[in-house]
C-alpha cells in the first residue's frame, strides 16, 4: 500500500503553498518517501505535471523511475469499475468524459487495482451537482481512502521545521 499522489499536491503546492525556492523541506520529504516507496503517483500525473515545463517539471524527473506508476494486470478491472460508477452515478455526460480524460480517473482506479490511498486538495461535492465528478467522490463510489496532503503528512509525523539561525533564534 502507497499513498497515490494526485497532480494538484504537486502542482498546488508549488503554486500556492511549498513553492521549491523557500520550502525546500517539502520536496526532500516528498523525494524520500518516494525513494522509500510509501509516496507513488500514475503515470498520467507525470504528463500533468510535464506540461509545466518549470522548476516542478525538473524536479519531477528526478524521481525514481517506479514512483510513477504505469496500469498493471488489475488496472483494466478497476478503470471499469471507476467508469461504471461514474456512467451510473448520473453524471452529466460532459463531466462522465471530462473524468475519464483527464489524470483522476486513472488514479482513482489505480489506487482501487493496488489497494493504495488517494491523497488529493479536491473536497468532495457538497450539493448534488453532476456537473463535475470530483476525486474524493469517485473513491468513496468505489470504496477506496481518499485524505487531503495535511492528513497524510500528519500520519507520516512529517514536521517542516525552521531551522536555527547562526545567532539561535528561529
Amino acid at each position: 500500500m502507497a499513498y497515490l499522489l494526485d497532480t494538484g499536491v504537486f502542482i498546488e503546492a508549488k503554486r500556492r503553498f511549498y513553492g521549491l525556492d523557500f520550502v525546500p523541506g517539502y520536496w526532500d520529504w516528498l523525494m524520500r518517501e518516494a525513494q522509500a516507496g510509501t509516496l507513488r503517483s500514475i503515470e498520467r500525473v507525470a504528463d500533468e505535471i510535464d506540461v509545466q515545463a518549470d522548476e516542478l517539471s525538473e524536479w519531477a524527473a528526478n524521481l525514481p523511475d517506479e514512483f510513477f506508476l504505469r496500469p498493471d494486470k488489475f488496472f483494466s478491472d478497476a478503470f471499469q469499475r471507476v467508469s461504471q460508477w461514474a456512467l451510473s452515478s448520473g453524471f452529466r455526460a460532459a463531466a462522465y468524459s471530462e473524468f475519464l480524460d483527464v489524470a483522476d480517473s486513472y488514479l482513482v482506479a489505480q489506487a482501487l487495482a493496488g489497494g493504495h490511498t488517494v491523497v488529493t486538495l479536491e473536497k468532495p461535492a457538497t450539493s448534488p451537482s453532476k456537473k463535475k465528478i470530483k476525486v474524493p467522490d469517485a473513491c468513496a463510489g468505489v470504496g477506496v481512502k481518499c485524505i487531503t496532503p495535511y492528513a497524510m503528512m500528519r500520519l507520516q509525523g512529517v514536521r517542516l521545521v525552521l531551522a536555527p539561525t547562526a545567532g539561535g533564534g528561529a
